[in-house]
């Protein structure tokens, strides 16, 4: 994942070839979210297929993590969102525990400096589609949303021609594009990229965790889950 070219788009056929896939919605070709959590990253390549119409500066993509995945109703200083616009070379980033209602109790902060929130236009080396589209690339620091195995998670695409927000999970109703669903809506992120247990285990039970370090350390996945299903 460290020879990701951050472009905003799928720069060649092989690029996210080491990253899980799920589609949104699921069982559909409409969005297809590459994610892997490798190091002291999380990477995600949210390739909108279906958005041809590319309005550079509307169109755009956020992702959010609930890193306590506490699931409050109101989002509080442990939730973060993370925002790419079409054609911008640089995102923004929110944090939880605003108290102004009209932003989501949302509000925005400084980007951690190795933060990446990139948006572009896929076309011939994309692996789905080589109609020009939208497409959003982010590589978010773990430093930011702490190291954990399941974060609260939620990601929505809003596509400014037709008005339409295509989110996951799929049953949340997003009314306004400048909307952010409550974390108690949220689905999970399930990595098993997280380092040995902070507690202490007998020896045995260590083994399953040096086998999934050796295993997200070869491959870089991550994989997204709903209701707590790995």
């Amino acid at each position: 994942m460290e020879e990701i070219i951050f472009d905003g788009k799928w720069t060649h056929r092989t690029e996210w070839k080491a990253s899980s896939l799920n589609t949104i919605p699921e069982n559909s070709n409409t969005i297809f979210l590459r994610s892997a959590h490798q190091g002291n990253f999380v990477y995600f390549l949210i390739d909108a297929v279906f958005d041809t119409n590319l309005d550079k500066g509307s169109d755009r993509a956020i992702i959010c993590f609930d890193t306590q995945n506490d699931k409050t109703e109101i989002p509080d200083n442990n939730d973060f969102c993370f925002v790419a616009t079409l054609g911008r070379n640089s995102g923004s980033t929110l944090q939880g525990g605003s108290p102004l209602i009209f932003t989501s109790n949302f509000k925005n902060i400084k980007n951690h400096d190795d933060f990446i929130g990139i948006s572009g236009y896929s076309d011939e080396n994309d692996r789905y589609s080589k109609t020009p589209h939208a497409s959003y690339e982010f590589r978010i620091p773990t430093d930011l949303i702490s190291r954990s195995n399941v974060y609260g998670f939620y990601v929505g695409v809003y596509d400014y021609d037709s008005g339409k927000i295509y989110s996951w999970p799929e049953n949340i109703v997003v009314e306004h594009p400048l909307n952010i669903p409550s974390p108690s809506l949220w689905g999970e992120l399930v990595s098993p990229d997280k380092s040995l247990p902070e507690f202490e285990l007998p020896i045995l039970a260590l083994i399953p965790a040096f086998l999934v370090s050796f295993l997200v350390k070869k491959y870089g996945k991550a994989i997204l889950t709903k209701s707590k299903i790995c």
